[in-house]
C-alpha cells in the first residue's frame, strides 16, 4: 500500500470512528490505552509541570555534556519528588516533565511535591552541579523549575503509530498546567496553581505558620485572562 493510502486509511479510522471513553481509576500505562479503536480512559486528575528554566540560554552558553547534565540532574529530582508524592510520570518533553496525580489528596500531593521541587532544585541540584560542572556558575546559569498545577477532567489515549506510540493527555487541565509552568516573573515564584487547586487545598499546604503561603493574581493563560494564586515558598526535603 502506497504512503498516501496508508495515511487515509488511519485517518479514516481516528477521525470517522467515534471515541470508546471509560472512566479511569487509575492512571494508564500505554499498554492499557489501544491505539487503533479510539480507545481513550478519562480521569478526573491534578497536572502538574515541571519545566526547566533557562534552557535556550543553557544550550546555547555551554556544551552539551554540560546541558546534558542540566537537564538529566533536573529532570530525575523532579521526576522522584513527583513519584514519591504519588504522581505518575507520563510524558517528557525535552526539559519538561509531566505528573499526574489522583485521589483524595492529589492537589496537596501535587502542591507538596511542587514546593519540594524548589527546594531540591534551590538546596541540592544547584551546589552539585556547580561542583561538578566549572563553567556553570561563572557563565551565569542558575538551574531553577517553573511548577504549574491545575486540576479538572481530562482523556487519556495514544498517539502515534505501532513501536513508536505515546499517551497524550487531553483537557483543559493538562492544558493550563503546561501554560502556567511557562510563566517567567521575579521575584522568585516558582509555583503556580489555578484557582480551582488553591480552592481544593489543606491547611498545611495553604499556610505555614499562619501566614497565607498563596498570592491571589490575574494572568494571561493560554489566551485567557485568568484568576491564579502563585508562590515563592518552599518545602524541605
Amino acid at each position: 500500500m502506497a504512503l498516501g493510502d496508508d495515511i487515509r486509511s488511519d485517518l479514516n479510522k481516528m477521525v470517522g470512528n467515534p471515541w470508546s471513553i471509560r472512566n479511569g481509576y487509575v492512571v494508564p500505562g500505554t499498554d492499557d490505552v489501544g491505539l487503533y479503536n479510539n480507545d481513550a480512559v478519562k480521569l478526573n486528575a491534578v497536572y502538574l509541570y515541571a519545566d526547566l528554566l533557562g534552557s535556550t540560554k543553557l544550550a546555547r552558553n555551554f556544551t552539551p555534556q554540560t546541558a546534558g547534565k542540566v537537564i538529566r540532574a533536573s529532570l530525575r529530582t523532579a521526576s522522584t519528588i513527583i513519584k514519591k508524592h504519588n504522581g505518575e510520570i507520563r510524558s517528557y518533553d525535552g526539559d519538561r516533565v509531566m505528573g499526574i496525580f489522583i485521589g483524595t489528596q492529589k492537589e496537596d500531593n501535587a502542591v507538596k511535591a511542587a514546593m519540594k521541587i524548589k527546594y531540591a532544585m534551590e538546596e541540592m541540584v544547584k551546589p552539585a552541579l556547580y561542583r561538578n560542572l566549572p563553567t556553570l556558575e561563572p557563565g551565569g546559569f542558575v538551574p531553577r523549575m517553573c511548577v504549574g498545577i491545575a486540576s479538572g477532567e481530562a482523556f487519556i489515549a495514544r498517539a502515534g503509530v505501532r513501536g513508536s506510540s505515546d499517551l497524550v493527555s487531553i483537557g483543559r487541565a493538562p492544558n493550563v498546567a503546561a501554560k502556567l509552568s511557562d510563566i517567567r516573573e521575579q521575584p522568585a515564584y516558582r509555583t503556580y496553581i489555578t484557582e480551582q487547586v488553591y480552592d481544593d487545598l489543606g491547611y498545611d499546604t495553604t499556610y505555614s505558620d499562619s501566614v497565607n503561603m498563596w498570592e491571589r493574581c490575574k494572568a494571561d493563560v493560554g489566551g485567557e485572562r485568568m484568576t491564579i494564586y502563585r508562590s515563592n515558598y518552599r518545602w524541605s526535603v
